[in-house]
């Protein structure tokens, strides 16, 4: 079967054998996957990454000398089980996939290992309890889409956000557009997003946010003040001091008012900011321009070693949380609100390329003026992105 192989940061189309399902195991056809960007971050950041995993205690990542075939956002077409496999969704069917495989006591991710080859390929090799049926006829397109949104569904879970806060996306790439399409999807009200890119601009308007920042121009918190944000010390300490004086006048002890408010959910408004870039000064950036009490959700992954002003974030009492993949619950709930309508991705898918095109397909994807999600379908014989 074809595949494409990613070996010292080259990308080729080569011959590999047919893949040959055990016990749990299940082949698909695969109809579409993906273009990550963590695909684009492993290409050139492959041997750090390794390293970094193996302090977490996965040793299966390879090493950039080593043939890795990408692609974890995917769906596809049940074609064959191994033997003793439970089968319990017949062939034929089209499913997504949560993209990690057992195999013995080993857990691989597919597509980010040595031992699980991933979906760019005509076929790929899946754990059959990870599979689920692609509901209510939905395209294929939107279906690849429910890895990125179940990251997003999960950071946005993260982040507690509720229909009255103000949510600041910073980043309007895959990420950040998953992110807003979520966002909308809750009826988040206001939905702020900052990317310095105009065509990117334009897809975040298109998935639901409703206030665009060019960051080259203003400051996506410039208007902390209209949100009664806390922006300075001196204005915190005028909300605490005028608090103090405020439940002084009450006709029962201060120190009981305050309690009494803060038991009620009583406290400084705030906003919640999901960082979507991923690369090193974007983070201190953040910290030193968000309002007090801010909730930062750091799904942008960095691969590379940052810094940032501790005492800042600190001072702010900034809350920050750092987020990674998702549950496979968390999958199906994505799926299942794509499927439903719930959620509109349909904007994030900006191309489509066959497997020859992979290697022009993550060029395009370093223009972002022209491309957010190219998606490949092994059945094409397109070598450039087409929409």
């Amino acid at each position: 079967m074809k595949a494409v192989v990613c070996s010292n940061a080259e990308l080729r189309v080569v011959d590999r054998p047919e893949i040959i399902p055990s016990e749990g195991q299940c082949v698909l056809k695969v109809s579409r996957c993906g273009i990550c960007g963590s695909d684009l971050h492993i290409r050139d950041h492959c041997d750090h990454l390794g390293k970094l995993y193996a302090q977490l205690g996965y040793t299966g990542f390879p090493r950039a000398d080593e043939e890795l075939v990408f692609g974890h956002e995917f769906c596809g077409e049940v074609l064959d089980y191994g033997p003793g496999s439970k089968k319990s969704i017949r062939p034929g069917t089209r499913v997504s996939v949560v993209p990690v495989i057992r195999r013995g006591a080993e857990i691989d991710g597919i597509g980010l290992s040595r031992g699980a080859p991933g979906a760019f390929a005509e076929r790929v090799l899946v754990d059959e309890l990870m599979m689920m049926p692609i509901p209510n006829g939905l395209p294929d397109d939107l279906a690849a889409l429910t890895e990125p949104i179940a990251v997003a569904w999960h950071a946005v879970r993260r982040g507690e956000v509720t229909k009255r806060d103000v949510a600041v996306v910073i980043g309007c790439g895959p990420v950040g557009l998953a992110v807003i399409c979520v966002l909308k999807a809750l009826n988040v009200q206001t939905i702020i997003a900052s990317d310095y890119s105009a065509g990117r601009r334009e897809l975040a308007r298109r998935c639901g946010a409703n206030v665009i920042i060019d960051p080259a121009k203003e400051s996506p918190y410039h208007d902390w003040k209209d949100h009664e944000f806390i922006g300075t010390i001196p204005e915190l300490l005028d909300v605490s001091v005028g608090t103090r004086q405020t439940f002084g006048k009450l006709p029962l002890p201060w120190h009981y008012a305050w309690r009494f408010a803060e038991k009620a959910g009583l406290a400084p408004k705030r906003p919640v900011i999901f960082e979507c870039v991923g690369a090193p000064g974007v983070l201190g950036s953040i910290l030193d321009g968000a309002p007090f009490f801010s909730r930062v959700v750091v799904a942008g992954v960095c691969m590379q070693t940052d810094k940032i002003e501790p005492a800042m974030a600190s001072n702010k009492e900034i809350e920050l949380r750092f987020v990674f993949a998702y549950s496979p619950l968390e999958f199906r709930d994505a799926l299942h609100m794509i499927a439903e309508g719930r959620i509109d991705c349909s904007p994030i898918v900006t191309g489509r390329v066959g497997l020859a095109g992979v290697d022009n397909a993550f060029a395009a994807l370093r223009d972002p003026e022209k491309h957010a999600k190219i998606l490949i379908d092994p059945s094409s014989m397109a070598t450039t992105p087409v929409s």
